[in-house]
Parts: C-alpha cells; sequence; structure tokens
C-alpha cells in the first residue's frame, strides 16, 4: 500500500495488476475501508486485463481523517432539511470526487474506468458529471441520483446506520455483523465467516466512526444530480439489487434513466452486499465487459 497527497490531505491506495492494462478506479461506500473491495475480487479484475486502484476515502481507513471538523449528527441534518433550512457540511461529495481525480493526477494516469458502489457509486456519478474528459467508463452500483423523490433506506435500515458503534472490538463486530446481514438480499445469503473476518481486520486497521457521520452528512445534503446526469457522456452501465433496502431499486432505475444510453442489470434477490461471492462474480463479468468495450 501506498500514500500520496491530495487536495491538502492524505490518500492511502494500493494497486493490482498491471500499469500497462485498462485503469479502474475502485470507489468504495459509507464509512467503509478499501479492504471492502475484496482481494480475490480486485484480483479477479486484474485477470480480466484492468490495472486496478482501491483507495480510502478521506476519513476512512489510513487517509487523513478531518478531526477539527464537526461530527454531525443525522438526525439533525435531516431535520434540517425538511424545514428546508441551510445545512453546513465538512464535505461534500463533489470533494470526495476531487480527492479521486486528484489521485489519479498523482499516478499519472490522465482517464480511468471509474466505478463506484453505494456512496462510491455517487462520487463516481459525480466524478463522470464533472471530469467528463477523464472518465473513459461509468459503472455505478448500487447508488441513487440524489433525487429525492427515489424511496428512501427503510427505517429499520436506517436506524442501524446511524446507532454509533460500540467501541470495543467484538461488540463492535457483532455489531456491524447485525447490519450486513440486514442489508443482504434474500437470493446471496451472506458468508458469515468472510464478513466476520473483514469486519475484524477494519477494525483492527481502523475504527474510526467520525468519519462515516461525516461522510453521512455528505450523502444526506448532496445535490439532486439528474440534470447534470443527462450530460453524462462516458459510456456507463447501472448496477442494482432487486433487494436492495438501503438504496431501493429505484435509484438504480432513476440512475439509467437520467444517463443517455446507460445500460442497466438488475440482481435478483442481491441487497447492499458487500463485494465478496455471491452475485459479485458476475459483477466482476459486467464491469470487465464494459470496460473492455468502452476501450474499444
Amino acid at each position: 500500500m501506498s500514500s500520496v497527497n491530495v487536495n491538502g490531505i492524505s490518500i492511502e491506495y494500493e494497486t493490482f495488476g498491471s500499469p500497462s492494462d485498462r485503469p479502474l478506479l475502485l470507489i468504495i461506500g459509507l464509512g467503509a475501508q478499501m479492504i471492502h473491495w475484496d482481494n480475490a475480487l480486485c484480483q479477479d479484475l486484474a485477470k480480466k486485463g484492468h490495472y486496478v486502484i482501491r483507495f480510502d476515502n478521506r476519513d476512512s481507513g489510513l487517509s487523513t481523517k478531518l478531526d477539527a471538523a464537526e461530527v454531525p449528527n443525522p438526525m439533525e441534518v435531516i431535520g434540517k432539511l425538511m424545514q428546508k433550512e441551510e445545512v453546513s457540511v465538512p464535505y461534500t461529495l463533489q470533494d470526495m470526487a476531487e480527492d479521486a481525480v486528484g489521485l489519479l493526477d498523482a499516478l499519472k494516469i490522465k482517464k480511468a474506468h471509474i466505478c463506484g458502489m453505494s456512496m462510491g457509486g455517487m462520487i463516481a456519478q459525480t466524478f463522470a458529471i464533472r471530469y467528463p474528459s477523464r472518465a473513459a467508463s461509468l459503472t455505478s452500483i448500487y447508488a441513487t441520483t440524489g433525487n429525492r423523490k427515489v424511496p428512501p433506506p427503510k427505517p429499520e435500515i436506517f436506524g442501524l446506520l446511524v446507532t454509533p458503534p460500540p467501541t470495543e472490538r467484538e461488540p463492535c463486530i457483532e455489531h456491524l455483523l447485525r447490519l450486513f446481514k440486514a442489508l443482504s438480499g434474500p437470493g446471496f445469503p451472506m458468508d458469515e465467516q468472510w464478513t466476520r473476518k473483514i469486519i475484524a481486520e477494519g477494525y483492527d486497521r481502523c475504527f474510526y466512526p467520525q468519519g462515516m457521520f461525516r461522510q453521512l452528512a455528505a450523502i444526506l445534503t448532496q445535490e439532486n444530480r439528474v440534470p447534470a446526469l443527462g450530460k453524462v457522456i462516458a459510456p456507463t452501465l447501472v448496477i442494482h439489487g432487486t433487494n436492495d433496502p438501503l438504496a431501493p431499486v429505484e435509484g438504480g432505475k432513476d440512475t439509467a434513466e437520467a444517463i443517455p444510453g446507460a445500460q442497466l442489470i438488475l440482481i435478483e434477490g442481491m441487497g447492499h452486499d458487500l463485494p465478496h461471492g455471491g452475485a459479485w462474480p458476475r459483477i466482476v463479468e459486467e464491469i470487465s465487459e464494459h470496460t473492455r468495450k468502452a476501450s474499444v
């Protein structure tokens, strides 16, 4: 693993495969670390002809923590938004997209295939909007457009998400395991052994829930990207599970409808699953075929 200075902060990253292959930037979701892009999945993508780049978003993993910034209360943010009050947040999804561009600059990559899941998909969409010349293609996986008309998460799921995790190691692992079980779809049972292992690795690598709440504030205050997505020129693949309780399938449909020529793949029975096993071997194939076509 390595780090680079980007936008006044340090971004931790890791690569798989040959730099001469198709560059594929993987953007992780809310509160997660780059290790949540499964090692085996990254290796499979590299075998498909990609130079895979995964990284820790700001405020997570081994990247810079914004300790001086406030930790927003999600319910207070939602309340202000409902009252149409102005909300100030430490940073935005646009700032996080600029981190991704800065990482590519540091790696001297002029153009890359951009793939994000969940919040990472929202950042990837923002990247394609703001930096069209840098996106060889876009893959948006169980993300939304910021359109307030799209159904919200199921209340019980959102409740779990905004509950601060215990600070002790084992209770924290059990808490997050309950969350990931709740996020899993009925078509693809969660691999509990792997999930417990990756949660433990994440805790030992970096336990920093403050960053998750700052990232959540960026999500809650995101703009409606639908009008801007209509101008995206990158070939786009949208992947969504039909049983996603956190980002309902309507978010994927809204994304595909907003982007001209976007391909929509709905995976029956998939929830908001971590990228490991389940439907992900198919997703690797879909991403690889998409980037190959976009590179021709």
